[in-house]
């Protein structure tokens, strides 16, 4: 059953962009969303359905589970390497998708919040003459990511990697009659080129250290004929993995991979800018595909970071990094919009810090925020663009105010969509944030919070059956790789230590800079542009009905997945995370009350504040504003850091001071000079031409003189011989 599943759910994404761009522009028009509405939905129903199969399986076997669909072989080349051993490899690329349960939770999340986008922006979208054109991309966008996250192998996910990007690109620009926003588009497009330059590195590495590029193991006959990079063989320590530099190159080069797609410092700066597309685009680059490539990729290649301590730390501290740089700029931020593309920003950096503690705690906690975060992230951008809808466009809060009786639908569901990205309880963000608060904090602090006193039953049940036959099988070499990993990573504690507190700022920060955009968007005097033609009112049905429904899904969500840990055990199944050397880090399970009390009050502490700045008057924010201090903060957070103008100075003007240069050359030079070899027998021939006069008695001279001088050379060349 999974196995044609897993086919469906990219086919009807596919299927209806290419029933929409062959159909569209005569025959479908504005019916077009019919079609992508319907094929997601598809979609969202087999995605249940394979996270129910999956689920199921994980309960009768057990322990962990995948199941591989071969659809066709890509490529095959004999004797493509010969490795260390002088074996002869080859080279196979199979069309492969892979069912287990990080990509049945990762389907899942994508087909729903792409599904309830595409009704939004029906609504959003009518009357745009582009308006076919749209759902053909977003459809192409929705199928590259179900393939994104359902391929068995780096070449292929290398592939649809690519395309999340082309889509985003395409999608970015789509209003490319707007000088912003085809910037805007090439800035994404460009900046992702040198994260996937580092992704495209890394495979190559793999290919070269592994023999292959596949996650699973190539049987033939019930043989394994080539060991996967995350197959059973590797996993259940027959096989080693790569230790030292060379596991840090690897790890490195995919993380910076990541940092381009999931907009991590030093290449985050494409995301804020990427709001220039229609709001629906933003709402789904944002919350559900390909901002979560990134931390979707790091998380299946745990085993390769696992090897590799000092890879885990940096991964850790550039997350911590960009979650505090974004939180600081959306503090400052005018336009809604850009607040909530910094908070993304900010967001994906908590999961990447998750991620880098190493620990099976903590990567269960950066997938869980990644989960939950889809929900209220969609619900925040879709409210922005339900404010900018009836705003006529205009986004900028201080030419609007005070919405909240114009708009009623939408300033409820945006108020809890805020009240979850600032991790209030019971809220969805409250559970994942501070799972991830308290895996930093086990990492910071080890022994802080013992083993003991987290809830047994995951352990228990998990592992008292895979540990005892994982620790069996695992050979002494991989285990001996792994304490002494563990011991590097020990050394790393005073680093966590500052990433913990860190973090705990950026919660505030967070809570802070969601409310002042709540507030400044919804409450004070009521104040309309001229731009809405002053008409404006709530939403339509088709645009407030799907924010309702993610409201429903921000509040509740979280308590849910958390209830009797159901996504730490489904997560935790994925092959990939199931391996012997996870289970001798933190677990996930355990609920850490005095973490969840403090970093409550944080948020609380941080909503509080901006209610007094924001809330009335706003006299005290103009005060602080002036001080001599705060000014040149101010500037810093409200110019982003001078970090556009920094690359603009340190590399865009350089490349085009280059360009101007070789532009010069290959005009003057290079083609000057190919110019010059042509016009040589041009130029020869015409003075020839001069000898042809017609004369006997000038062509019998010019034979004798030519004699003369023929003789004459012999003479000297050759008669003193």
């Amino acid at each position: 059953m999974s196995d044609n599943l897993i086919i469906l759910i990219p086919f009807f994404p596919l299927l209806a962009a290419i029933l929409i761009a062959i159909l569209g522009p005569k025959l479908l028009k504005e019916n077009s969303h019919y079609v992508t509405v319907l094929a997601f939905a598809a979609s969202f129903v087999c995605s249940l359905m394979l996270f129910f199969s999956v689920q199921g399986q994980v309960v009768e076997e057990g322990t962990s589970f995948e199941s591989v669909t071969t659809l066709w072989t890509w490529a095959a080349v004999d004797n493509a390497m010969i490795d260390a051993d002088g074996h002869s490899v080859p080279f196979l690329i199979d069309v492969t998708l892979r069912s287990d349960a990080l990509t049945s939770i990762m389907l899942c999340m994508v087909t729903f919040i792409a599904t309830l986008v595409a009704i939004f922006g029906a609504g959003y979208m009518h009357g745009d003459r582009g308006y076919w054109r749209f759902f053909a991309y977003v459809s192409l966008f929705v199928f590259s990511m179900t393939m994104l996250v359902s391929v068995s192998n780096f070449l292929l996910l290398f592939v649809f990697w690519e395309a999340v990007g082309l889509c985003s690109y395409l999608l970015i620009g789509f209003w490319y009659h707007k000088p912003e926003a085809s910037a805007a588009g090439k800035k994404a497009f460009l900046v992702n080129r040198v994260g996937d330059f580092g992704f495209a590195l890394a495979i190559f590495l793999i290919w070269i250290n592994y023999g292959t590029l596949n996650f699973h193991d190539y049987v033939v006959d019930g043989q394994v004929i080539i060991p996967g990079v995350f197959g059973q063989m590797r996993l259940g320590g027959a096989l080693p993995y790569v230790q030292g530099g060379m596991a840090t190159a690897i790890c490195l080069l995919l993380m910076l991979g990541a940092c381009g797609k999931s907009a991590q410092f030093p290449l985050h700066v494409w995301l804020p800018d990427a709001m220039e597309g229609p709001t629906p685009v933003s709402a789904l680059i944002h919350a559900a595909t390909m901002v979560t490539a990134g931390v979707y990729m790091v998380t299946r290649c745990t085993p390769l970071f696992h090897a590799s301590p000092d890879a885990q730390v940096t991964v850790a501290c550039i997350g911590g990094f960009t979650a505090l740089l974004a939180g600081l700029i959306a503090l400052t931020q005018h336009d809604l919009k850009r607040v909530l593309a910094y908070s993304t920003v900010s967001q994906l950096g908590y999961m990447f810090l998750a991620l880098g503690t190493g620990s099976l705690a903590g990567i269960v906690a950066g997938m869980f925020h990644l989960f939950t975060h889809a929900f209220f992230k969609a619900l925040l951008f879709l409210g922005s663009g339900s404010v900018m809808h009836a705003m006529g466009n205009v986004i900028d809060m201080r030419r609007f105010g005070g919405l909240r009786h114009l708009m009623p639908w939408t300033f409820r569901t945006f108020l809890v969509g805020c009240l979850a990205l600032a991790g209030i309880f019971p809220f969805a963000g409250f559970w994942s944030k501070d799972a991830i608060l308290a895996s930093v904090h086990d990492r910071a602090y080890p022994g802080a919070h013992s083993h003991d006193s987290q809830d047994s039953e995951h352990d228990a049940d998990h592992d008292a059956d895979q540990d005892a036959d994982d620790h069996a099988t695992h050979s002494v070499a991989l285990l001996s790789a792994d304490h002494a990993g563990s011991n590097q990573a020990d050394s790393y504690t005073n680093i966590y230590v500052w990433l913990y507190r860190s973090a705990c700022f950026t919660a505030f920060l967070t809570a802070f800079y969601t409310f002042r955009a709540f507030f400044l968007t919804f409450y004070g005097p009521q104040v309309i542009p001229d731009e809405s033609g002053h008409h404006a009112h709530e939403s339509p049905p088709m645009m407030w009905i799907p924010l309702a429904i993610l409201a429903i899904f921000a509040f509740l969500i979280g308590f849910v997945s958390e209830l009797d840990h159901k996504f730490a055990h489904l997560l935790t199944s994925t092959p990939s995370l199931a391996f012997a050397g996870m289970h001798d880090t933190m677990q996930p399970g355990g609920f850490h009350m005095d973490i969840a009390i403090s970093s409550s009050i944080i948020a609380v502490l941080g909503i509080a504040l901006a209610a007094f700045l924001y809330l009335g008057h706003q006299r005290e924010v103009e005060a602080i504003s002036k001080l001599k201090l705060v000014a040149p903060l101010r500037a810093l957070s409200l110019n982003k850091f001078y970090l556009d103008e920094i690359y603009t100075w340190a590399v865009v003007k350089p490349l085009e001071f280059l360009g101007i240069i070789y532009f010069w050359l290959d005009r003057w030079l290079v083609d000057g000079l190919v110019n010059l070899i042509g016009k040589v027998p041009v130029a020869l021939g015409s003075g020839f031409r001069y000898l042809q006069t017609g004369l006997l008695p000038f062509y019998s001279l010019s034979m004798v003189v030519a004699m003369l001088i023929l003789l004459f050379l012999g003479q000297v060349l050759w008669g003193g011989g």
